[in-house]
């Protein structure tokens, strides 16, 4: 058995955990802050036996999307020049980080 910690985005976390739920995964929503943008995301806590790994891995692949995203550069204010234009850069962001961990014991109580 494996437990799963899948942080994802907060736009994609309603259709997963319904994917998730439809095709029999039990799924704990947490909401969690991070990443380099420090928006908030959602990190998923799945058990899962290890036959249905791969099927829980492709899922998650399915319905978690990289998206792009315009931000500005923060440039702290001592290190700013004159002049200086602070263009938005272009960044990908989302998708799925997914942790998959060893399960020891597990009960249901």
């Amino acid at each position: 058995m494996k437990l799963v910690l899948a942080v994802i985005q907060d736009a994609d976390a309603a259709a997963l955990v319904r994917v998730l739920s439809e095709n029999a995964f039990e799924v704990t929503k947490l909401a969690s802050t991070g990443g380099f943008l420090r928006e908030g995301n959602t990190t998923l806590m799945i058990g899962v036996s290890d036959e249905r790994l791969a099927e829980l891995k492709r899922h998650v692949q399915q319905t978690c999307r990289t998206r792009t995203r315009l931000v500005s550069p923060s440039v702290p204010m001592g290190e700013q020049g004159e002049g200086l234009a602070a263009d938005p850069v272009e960044v990908a962001v989302g998708g799925a980080v997914m942790f998959v961990m060893g399960v020891q014991e597990f009960v249901k109580v």
